[in-house]
């Protein structure tokens, strides 16, 4: 079981305040944590394969092209903006 030193040591480190009257609580509860993780490591994994995900997909994500903004993006995004000057978007000064 984790000393309460221990205990206040982690709060501290985790930036948690936690009150005296708390310090027992928390022994007991992360006691209880660290000794499910030491039940853990008794599993025998020796025959398992390792595996990074289970859906089996791999590179789904679509190739890094450049695409042809010109035409239809531009008069989409024209059309939102309220103000223009000399082909530009006008905004608000910024400073």
């Amino acid at each position: 079981m984790l000393s309460k030193e221990e205990v206040k040591n982690i709060a501290l480190l985790a930036r948690i305040g936690i009150r005296e009257d708390e310090v027992e609580k928390y022994q007991k509860d992360l006691s209880a944590v660290l000794d499910f993780f030491r039940e853990l490591e008794t599993v025998a994994t020796d025959d398992v394969e390792p595996i990074g995900h289970i859906t089996g997909r791999v590179g789904v994500a679509r190739t890094d092209q450049a695409e042809d903004f010109e035409s239809e993006g531009q008069a989409e995004i024209i059309k939102n903006v309220p103000e223009m000057k000399d082909g530009f978007v006008k905004v608000k000064s910024v400073f």
